[in-house]
């Protein structure tokens, strides 16, 4: 819907300078093109970019309330927010505007702090009590919507992106290398920490106040909880609750007062909310795809499939290798830290396609970390299995061999990569290893010490602590306890990248399978009814299957796949390797030369596959000379590879 930014002394003397707002505002203009407001009052000031989408005439913020002593800037979407305005105008509210904005508003006057609760949707928001002298903000339950901050002790800054606080005059954007350990293994950072120096996010599910002469106070307002059913239920039962509380998911997110459509890849998620979409709305729907040149990497032919079943006016995107090379710094300047999936890329551009056409759109973000739809979940349960017979009848010492001369012998790169999956490998004794390595790292904790100089690995932090207090966190069984971890880890980064791509081309996405009550009850499902054999979700293919093919619903997985692996080959891997090892990028002092030689000497040769690692290498370079050193993106040439444009 917008973006939002702020700004907040703690002294009351202090006065906000509106100009430094200002220069916040403008950094993420991208984000709300069709208007923008401000409030500015002694030691605080709000700010805003709009995207009109509900109440496109008087839904201006930042929004007061009738007395105007409480005032929010907010971003997002609440699919109740009819219901929950009956029933404040019952309890004698006043609106002026049709907006969702408003009703946030009454509900904290109401119920104070509480009002989260009530909402449903997605959204980060900004209150300034006046009255109080308080400011209170909050982020949706799952982490749809963004929330970063600064706070020095005495100014609190905050913003949708995190270059909403980086334009703040007195702000100098500082490598965070306490994060490098966890950057290298999963390409994303898991906790409240950014890879800025002392900038911030708030997590998901969590509220932060902030009174003038206080420290901020976070608690959390919201976690998942695990639980079975109180009495054994049917599987019929499970798939006609499951299509019952979706299709009332989508219906809710279909709110709009511009035009909406969806974004559809082809796969079994993206599908499902086209056919529900088309089913609720009963006319012609819009729908949207990317793919490549590359026939191999494109789904675009499944995605045609389904639009032909449903009947929608169907729009594609093919992204050129020369396009993606070229869109790389400027996309990683939208994501405000290295891009972690060379499929963001594509989500781009096929953002882009849709907003010619429409300002919000529907994706099927979220099934797989709720439903287990991703192979590694069967195969850890399956690896798990093994693996207790493995350690009960060999010895520590026999599998301590098998592991290194499995990991030393000379194999081909792909019997030694499905190899490096199984319990021969992995010690089932450490979780890390077990699951976060396996299917995660790119580079694990025990292989960092080689690639690091000895600086860099003194201050790189810890790989896996953010994870685990996740993994910690989590109860029941082991199904349920991934699901959890990756939904309060890998997900979150999953919604960044859905948030700040789509946002990047002015356009709102929302995510159904994400509604926190359809979550809720998602958790309650049996490890029995999620997964058979190796293939999961298989409650959600029961569920869609009057309405798409099951040549639709059944076929493999492929995972958005893109032909990053393809593209390295030739000239584009000597282009790569010539950016790494410039004196440029080993003057910074993190990785040894000989380390990222030999890492491009083995994928050369296909000792080892390591497309991954090249890609984590390199968006952190490219993060380091557009983020932290500033080079502006009319420094990398338009039309030519990017790593051949970088031999400056």
């Amino acid at each position: 819907m917008c973006g939002i930014c702020g700004i907040f002394f703690s002294n009351r003397d202090e006065r906000v300078d509106g100009d430094a707002l200002r220069a916040m505002n403008r950094s993420i203009t991208h984000r709300g093109p069709d208007d923008e407001g401000y409030f500015v009052e002694e030691n605080v000031g709000l700010a805003m970019r709009r995207l009109s989408i509900i109440d496109v005439v008087t839904g201006h913020q930042p929004l007061g309330n009738e007395d105007q002593d409480v005032w929010i800037v907010y971003n997002g979407e609440i699919y109740n927010h009819a219901e929950l305005r009956e029933k404040l105008e019952a309890r004698g509210h006043r609106y002026r505007t049709r907006s969702d904005t408003e009703t946030i508003v009454h509900l904290y006057e109401e119920y104070g702090h509480d009002c989260v609760l009530h909402l449903r949707g997605m959204f980060a928001f900004a209150i300034w009590d006046r009255s109080k002298r308080v400011l209170f903000a909050a982020r949706d339950r799952l982490g749809i919507k963004p929330f970063y901050y600064c706070w020095t002790g005495n100014r609190f800054l905050f913003g949708s992106e995190i270059k909403a606080v980086l334009a703040n005059p007195g702000i100098v954007p500082e490598f965070n290398r306490n994060t490098l350990a966890e950057y290298l293994a999963f390409g994303y950072i898991t906790g409240p920490e950014t890879m800025f120096a002392g900038i911030s996010k708030l997590m998901p599910g969590h509220t932060l106040e902030l009174a003038e002469g206080a420290e901020p106070r976070i608690e959390r307002y919201w976690d998942l909880t695990i639980e079975t059913a109180p009495e054994p239920r049917s599987q019929q039962y499970f798939v006609q609750a499951y299509r019952e509380q979706l299709e009332g998911a989508v219906s809710s997110h279909l709110m709009s007062d511009v035009p909406l459509g969806v974004f559809l890849s082809g796969g079994l998620d993206s599908s499902a909310v086209a056919a529900l979409t088309s089913k609720i709305r009963g006319d012609r729907i819009q729908t949207f795809s990317v793919g490549y040149g590359e026939e191999k990497f494109s789904e675009l032919g499944f995605a045609r499939e389904v639009a032909e079943h449903i009947g929608s006016d169907h729009h594609e995107v093919r992204l050129s290798r020369e396009e993606f090379f070229q869109s790389l710094p400027r996309l990683i300047w939208h994501e405000d830290e290295p891009i972690v999936w060379p499929s963001s890329v594509a989500l781009y551009f096929v953002a882009g396609l849709a907003r010619e056409r429409v300002t919000v759109v529907l994706t099927g973000e979220g099934s797989d970390e709720t439903l287990a739809g991703y192979t590694r979940y069967a195969w850890t349960l399956a690896n798990a299995r093994m693996d207790r017979v493995y350690r009960a009848l060999t010895p520590p010492g026999l599998r301590g061999l098998v592991r290194k001369t499995v990991q030393a012998s000379p194999l081909s790169a792909s019997l030694h990569r499905k190899l490096q999956h199984t319990f021969l490998v992995r010690d089932g004794n450490s979780w890390p290893s077990f699951y976060y390595d396996n299917f995660f790292s790119a580079f694990p904790a025990a292989e960092q010490r080689d690639l690091l100089t000895p600086d860099a690995l003194s201050t790189a932090g810890e790989a896996y602590a953010s994870s685990m207090k996740a993994w910690h966190r989590s109860h029941g069984d082991l199904l349920h306890r991934m699901l959890y971890a990756d939904i309060n880890s890998y997900l979150i980064e999953l919604l960044m990248k859905q948030d700040q791509m789509s946002m990047a081309a002015s356009i709102e996405s929302r995510v159904p399978f994400l509604d926190h009550k359809l979550v809720e009850f998602t958790a309650t499902i049996p490890e029995r009814y999620l997964i058979k054999g190796m293939a999961g979700k298989f409650i959600l293919k029961r569920a869609v299957e009057d309405i798409l093919p099951r040549s639709i619903i059944y076929r493999k997985k492929m995972g958005f796949p893109t032909p990053w692996e393809s593209w390295l080959a030739g000239p584009t891997l000597d282009e790569l390797e010539y950016v790494l090892l410039q004196p440029r990028t080993q003057a910074r002092g993190i990785f040894r030369p000989q380390a990222v030689q030999r890492l491009f000497s083995e994928h050369r040769t296909r000792a080892r596959d390591h497309s991954n690692r090249i890609w984590r290498l390199l968006n952190l370079e490219i993060w380091l000379r557009v983020m932290i050193e500033a080079e502006p993106l009319e420094a990398f040439p338009a039309n030519r590879i990017l790593a051949e444009a970088m031999k400056s």
